[in-house]
């Protein structure tokens, strides 16, 4: 009967029955099973990047010269700890004839089912980089460098190199490898830390190390690879929130490889790129050789992470210093008066410096917490501003000048007052230094009250117009006249002197003052107030004595 009779699942066993593939016993222990992926040999004297999934066991293999003395591996971790271990496998006898190699399988794969012994000579579980050095095994037939990470995906970076001293592919670190803090100011801070001897003994005209330092107010990285994933991270949450904004339908990918021949994507396939390419920000110092270092425009009393990092610019590899942390000083807190209750509090601005300023705490009475601050400055010529806030939080900002301010407070237990003098001011083409010494003295007249309803100055007559009387004018002496208010306030021409008239429009004082001298010309200010308020200026006169008589 031809075969192409038969049904189809009679030929399926013809077929499987008659396969010329050899059979292959697979009955291996759980350890010693390989996937069916290309096997990843590392050769000597280079970096290689391993991709690691969360929860699988990678293996790399290497094999040594014949003869070869010794050996060194070294396992960076990026930004999570793994567990490595290094063995060396010994092949007793040649593989089954059974065990050739096929299609399906790899070398190491046959070799595992061949009679043979392991050698753990190394393990280290951890985040930072690690070297192991020892002789060689002279019975091993290959070298299995496995790598794990229990949690989280992440990557590492893994070299051998033949012989037992330094392989020259990392930069050397110092015997102590800690960054030191030498000096910390409010903006700045100053590192030091022991030269690697990779740059004290390079040659002048090579120029293949260097240092770099990193600040961040968040932790210190164990590598620069922990330090370029941080930032990436970063870059992907600012895009993920951009693109859920933007998101309306959910895209599903389609699988068209195998798990076991799919690159991980939390991960760029490329080598790590240079510092200064991933961390271009103004918190990465690349500098030269110099192992002295000051990081300043930094934030007051704030807490910094410094990194320092030796560079290998031909090998594109680097080595981590041990960091350190710093707080920077706090800025000075400036006095703070209290102002009291109805309190008139002239405040005066005596600094030599560009710029001066004064802070004042107030506390409303009542169950009410509202007030009322009045302000006043001396002169037109000075430039005050004020600042009221509540809570960290500010109410208002505003310019004091020769008119009386009033700023209403309510809804807080305490306030807190910040007045500020800038230096210098421009009346026309005329720039007057108040900062310079025996120059201008600014002051302003304050005063707070929990009577609210009530203001501190008193009731503004319907003019503040000062009259003389030219007959009454005489060698030593003149008359004046203002007008005043039905309020019961307090009038001060050189004296004081009370004055109260329930008639506004018949509310007009006088006052003679006398002692002048002939043919003079005087100027004449009156100033009304109350007995605890802000006073108010009249317009100044002036009038001349006779001069005969």
């Amino acid at each position: 009967m031809a075969l192409t009779s038969l049904p189809w699942y009679c030929a399926a066993l013809v077929l499987f029955y008659s396969s010329p593939w050899p059979q292959v016993h697979t009955a291996v222990a759980p350890e010693n099973e390989v996937p069916l992926r290309p096997t990843v040999w590392i050769q000597e004297g280079k970096v290689t990047s391993v991709n690691l999934h969360k929860g699988r066991t990678r293996r790399l293999y290497f094999t040594l010269r014949k003869k070869s003395p010794g050996l060194s591996v070294s396992v960076s971790p990026c930004d999570q700890a793994i567990d490595w271990s290094l063995a060396a496998r010994t092949l007793k006898d040649k593989p089954f004839k059974s065990l050739q190699w096929s299609s399906k399988k790899s070398v190491p794969e046959v070799w595992w089912h061949g009679p043979g012994s392991e050698e753990k000579l190394y393990s280290f579980t951890g985040i930072t980089e690690d070297t192991y050095r020892g002789p060689s095994y002279p019975q091993a037939s290959v070298y299995i460098l496995r790598l794990r990470s229990k949690l989280h995906n992440t990557r590492a970076t893994v070299s051998f190199h033949e012989g037992l001293g330094p392989s020259g592919t990392f930069p050397l670190l110092p015997a102590d490898p800690r960054v030191h803090t030498l000096g910390v100011g409010m903006t700045s801070v100053t590192l030091s830390w022991a030269p690697s001897a990779s740059i004290t003994n390079l040659h002048q005209s090579q120029k293949s190390y260097y240092y770099c330092v990193l600040v961040n107010p968040e932790q210190n990285f164990p590598s620069l690879c922990a330090a370029q994933e941080n930032k990436k991270s970063e870059k992907r949450q600012k895009l993920d929130k951009k693109q859920k904004k933007k998101r309306k339908v959910t895209e599903w990918p389609i699988v068209k490889e195998p798990w076991w021949q799919q690159e991980d994507d939390s991960y760029p396939k490329d080598q790590p790129s240079s510092l200064a390419d991933e961390l271009s920000d103004p918190q990465c110092v690349c500098r030269g050789t110099e192992s002295v270092c000051t990081i300043s425009e930094l934030l007051p009393d704030t807490q910094y992470y410094f990194d320092v990092f030796v560079m290998d610019r031909l090998n594109g590899t680097s080595s981590a210093y041990k960091g350190t942390f710093a707080r920077t000083h706090e800025e000075a807190n400036p006095a703070i008066g209290t102002l009291k209750e109805g309190e008139l509090r002239w405040v005066t601005f005596k600094d030599a410096g560009s710029t001066s300023e004064q802070f004042f705490t107030f506390r409303p009475r009542g169950w009410q917490q509202s007030g009322l601050l009045t302000l006043q400055s001396c002169s037109e010529e000075e430039k005050v501003q004020v600042t009221v806030s509540s809570k960290s939080r500010v109410l208002t900002s505003q310019n004091v000048g020769v008119e009386v301010v009033h700023i209403w407070l309510h809804g807080s237990s305490s306030y807190l007052v910040h007045l500020r003098r800038e230096g210098t001011i421009s009346k026309g083409s005329t720039t007057t230094d108040l900062a310079r010494p025996g120059g201008l003295t600014a002051s302003v007249k304050m005063q707070s009250s929990s009577a609210y309803h009530r203001k501190g100055i008193p009731s503004l007559p319907s003019t503040l117009q000062i009259k003389s009387f030219n007959r009454l004018r005489s060698c030593n002496s003149v008359t004046l006249a203002w007008m005043g208010t039905e309020e019961r306030s307090l009038f001060c021409v050189y004296s004081r002197k009370y004055f109260q008239e329930l008639n506004p429009h018949r509310a007009v004082t006088t006052a003679v003052i006398g002692g002048l001298e002939p043919g003079m010309a005087y100027v004449f200010d009156v100033y009304l107030m109350r007995r605890w308020g802000i006073p108010i200026k009249y317009a100044s006169k002036v009038v001349k004595t006779r001069k005969e008589c």
